[in-house]
């Protein structure tokens, strides 16, 4: 039996992996700090069904702690390092940017101290799309540079991934960086827009649409995000002889690391989101204009080509598809009044992309 340990465990894309990782027969064990940046019940909620399983346990505490990841490491040795723990949101980097600072550097720093010491076999870790700033090449693809981060929050993620790629190179430890785009589903954050859109359509108040609605986002649906980093702990980057990388390959030259962009290479417009959410909720949007956020970018779209190349998966639920799951599970989460309840349980809502 494999060890997995899994950073940000109790967090939306957390949970939804150690499910699938105890599925597939893994031990599990989980790090979360609950922290209280969005209602930490949620976050409860989600640690309590994990701990239903006899193969999953859990330490709350925060990665960013001097020597905890160490301990951690050396008492449970994991062979597979899934690293998600951060702070997230574009946004609130603008008024917060210390605790991305903590969370996401040095709480990167400590998981890969940690790791030096008592080399995992393979280390996944989370980035995002947002590294991707003010490129305007689209799609993404994950060889484009990326040197002009528009917020805090994405600056930190393209440090992180500057700094395994320096520990992957000086000490030999495999490391597979996700570049993540827009994930939504069951369980989502709160201050997502899928969530907060939901919420607002429900109780008959107005949504806030940013850039006056002229945005694309390439919406990925979680189980099609965790279907991809399941397939990808099975393939460990190695260094490429005489520095030779394949084209189209993300592989360092001179270390065994690696970026994929996960996404389901679509560039969807804000227009047709908020009408699967009026679709599913049989309800219509109350638009508020708005002027573009600071540190927002106006579309993202992913190039998932090397994950199909590694792995033969390309994410596949469509918008509607995963936003009426999101509904489902959102109105029978909050016990909405007049809801009959979704027929659906919570294993069908995480497993409708097969």
């Amino acid at each position: 039996m494999r060890t997995a340990l899994v950073t940000g465990s109790s967090g939306f894309i957390g949970y939804h992996l150690c499910q699938r990782l105890l599925e597939d027969g893994f031990r599990v064990i989980g790090i979360d700090n609950l922290s209280d940046y969005y209602d930490v019940s949620l976050k409860r909620r989600r640690q309590a069904m994990l701990l239903q399983s006899p193969g999953f346990s859990v330490i709350n505490q925060s990665i960013e702690t001097e020597g905890f990841l160490g301990e951690v490491f050396e008492r449970e040795r994991p062979d597979v390092v899934v690293h998600l723990a951060a702070q997230a949101g574009v946004r609130h980097s603008l008024t917060d940017p210390r605790s991305y600072l903590c969370s996401n550097m040095r709480g990167t720093f400590e998981l890969l101290e940690a790791a030096r010491a008592t080399k995992p076999a393979h280390m996944l870790l989370a980035s995002t799309s947002s590294v991707y700033g003010a490129n305007e090449t689209m799609p993404y693809s994950e060889t484009d540079r990326t040197d002009h981060q528009m917020s805090f929050y994405a600056a930190t993620k393209k440090a992180t991934e500057c700094m395994a790629h320096s520990y992957a190179h000086l000490y030999d430890l495999p490391a597979t960086m996700f570049r993540f785009f827009t994930v939504y589903g069951p369980w989502g954050r709160p201050d997502m827009a899928l969530f907060k859109f939901t919420k607002a359509i429900l109780n008959g108040e107005p949504i806030d649409v940013y850039n006056h609605g002229h945005m694309m986002r390439d919406f990925t649906y979680v189980t099609d995000l965790v279907q991809g980093i399941r397939l990808l702990i099975d393939v460990v980057p190695e260094r490429p002889e005489e520095g030779v990388v394949p084209v189209g390959d993300s592989l360092s030259p001179v270390a065994p690391w690696r970026v994929v962009n996960i996404g389901n290479s679509q560039a969807i417009p804000l227009s047709e989101f908020i009408s699967a959410i009026e679709e599913a909720t049989g309800l219509e949007a109350k638009r508020n204009p708005m002027n573009m956020q600071p540190g927002d970018v106006p579309a993202t779209w992913a190039d998932a080509t090397l994950l199909h190349e590694l792995t033969g998966y390309r994410p596949r639920t469509s918008l509607r598809e995963g936003v009426q799951a999101f509904v489902d599970w959102y109105r029978d989460y909050y016990d909405i009044a007049g809801w009959p309840g979704t027929s659906l349980s919570s294993g069908d809502l995480r497993r409708i992309s097969g």
